[in-house]
């Protein structure tokens, strides 16, 4: 009865009820939203990071290297020398290294070179087809996989680079072999296959690019020769000579055709000269993790970054914003609570009438404390309720556009029990501590004196 009547008596004026919810949704919004962000970021960024002990890659920005070969979220600092990296590979200090080539890129999704240990690493198994084994065969991750509708046995050209909008490679194929488990992490949002068909991509790239600028040196050669009558004959001559290679180079270029029509078959690559992006390591003597970064930088052209340092500073960074954030949403809090405080307040004075014949009719001095604490509770719960509300649906809105730009997404279904349970503390708190005023002038109220001046 008493909740029923506290209900009535918060909606008896509207828009200060309103004002009070409004503010109260804000707060509680505002603080959800980071309290979900900060769980599920920290969350993803150390299940990505987790058995990297260091990475090794080009000399650059070191922030830069784990967020590109770790997160797959940024452009690569360069690529290094694949035999020079197999010397720190194999050194016996290293349990795993975990090569990595970048190339291209399908849809805006990468396309990674790398071992089979990468899948192992992050826990997923290929729930669908088979592992990856010979040239221009991949293993797609969850995420494309569900997105894209691909499937085992799909076949795909790459764009160059990390763009969509790159030059398509129409000389090879890609083709589905296997399906990769979801995980969670930054596996599902990948395109995995061997580092010798990242090789063979560009190593073609390569190819097609000298010959055409023999052909357009050809050309030059030809428009030249038919300015010059005493040069005619050595242009005849030249075209021969050039017909023979053009036969030669016929050949050639069915042996290539061969090749992609028999890429089933594992090609053997010289890497000799040959780059990858970057290696993932993992230490078996953790001391080696504090010297490597200072002998590496002074004996090679190399750096070795350390996830855990640049991840730390990176939370350092963030931070400072989500501080700032979460000292405006407490202080809306604030704000919200004042405003009930003085709705609740400015009532009284039109509402002892109703106290006094509260009395009257039975109503105790406890009961009508009750009331007026119930009628703030009420609102900071509805309040409560809202701003949880809102604070998923702004998450939501946030992981859209984080999953089309990072191929990071966040949860909105997620509760974080304990801070939320904190949060929902502290907005009681406040209701309390807003009607205490109110609660102790209707609690001491007067009913002879005030039915007197009735």
């Amino acid at each position: 009865m008493i909740t029923k009547i506290a209900w009535k008596n918060i909606w008896f004026k509207p828009l200060n009820t309103a004002l009070s919810i409004i503010l109260l949704t804000a707060s509680v919004a505002i603080i959800t939203l980071l309290i979900l962000l900060e769980q599920q970021f920290e969350k993803k960024f150390n299940d990505n990071i987790d058995g990297v002990d260091m990475v090794l890659g080009a000399q650059g920005s070191p922030l830069q290297l784990i967020l590109s070969s770790v997160y797959q979220v940024d452009a690569p600092t360069g690529n290094i020398d694949y035999t020079e990296a197999k010397k720190w590979m194999h050194h016996p200090f290293v349990k795993s290294a975990i090569p990595l080539a970048f190339g291209d890129n399908y849809r805006g999704f990468r396309i990674v070179g790398t071992t089979p240990e990468y899948l192992s690493k992050y826990g997923a198994t290929v729930s669908n087809g088979k592992v990856f084994i010979k040239d221009f065969e991949v293993v797609v991750g969850s995420e494309i996989a569900k997105k894209m509708g691909i499937k085992v046995g799909d076949k795909f050209f790459g764009s160059h680079g990390d763009a969509e909008e790159g030059e398509v490679h129409d000389s090879h194929s890609y083709i589905v072999t296997g399906i990769a488990s979801p995980t969670g992490k930054v596996v599902d949002n990948l395109i995995l296959c061997n580092i010798q068909s990242v090789w063979a991509m560009h190593d073609h790239e390569h190819e097609e690019g000298a010959e055409e600028e023999h052909d357009h040196a050809h050309e030059a050669v030809a428009d030249t020769h038919d300015h010059h009558d005493h040069a005619e004959e050595v242009h005849n001559h030249d075209h021969e000579a050039h017909t023979d290679e053009t036969h030669s180079h016929d050949h050639d270029g069915h042996v290539g055709e061969t090749h992609d029509h028999d890429h089933e078959e594992a090609t053997v690559v010289n890497e000799e000269g040959k780059e990858i992006t970057a290696v993932l390591l993992k230490f078996r003597n953790k001391n080696a993790i504090f010297m490597w970064p200072r002998i590496i930088a002074q004996n090679t052209k190399m750096q070795a970054a350390l996830p855990g340092i640049e991840i730390n500073r990176l939370f350092t960074l963030f931070g400072i914003g989500l501080n700032a954030l979460q000292y405006l949403a407490y202080g809306i809090m604030l704000i919200s609570g004042i405003s009930i405080f003085i709705a609740l307040f400015n009532t009284l004075k039109d509402r002892k009438y109703e106290f006094a014949l509260l009395r009257v009719n039975g109503a105790s001095r406890l009961q009508l404390l009750s009331l007026v604490l119930i009628e703030s509770l009420l609102l900071c719960i509805t309040g409560y309720v809202f701003g949880t509300i809102v604070g998923r649906i702004a998450l939501v809105f946030i992981s859209g556009s984080s999953e089309d730009e990072f191929k990071m997404s966040f949860n909105p279904f997620e509760f974080v029990w304990e801070k939320e349970g904190y949060l929902f503390l502290l907005t009681i708190f406040v209701g309390i501590l807003a009607a205490v005023i109110p609660a102790v002038k209707a609690y001491s109220l007067n009913i002879s004196k005030t039915l007197a001046n009735a």
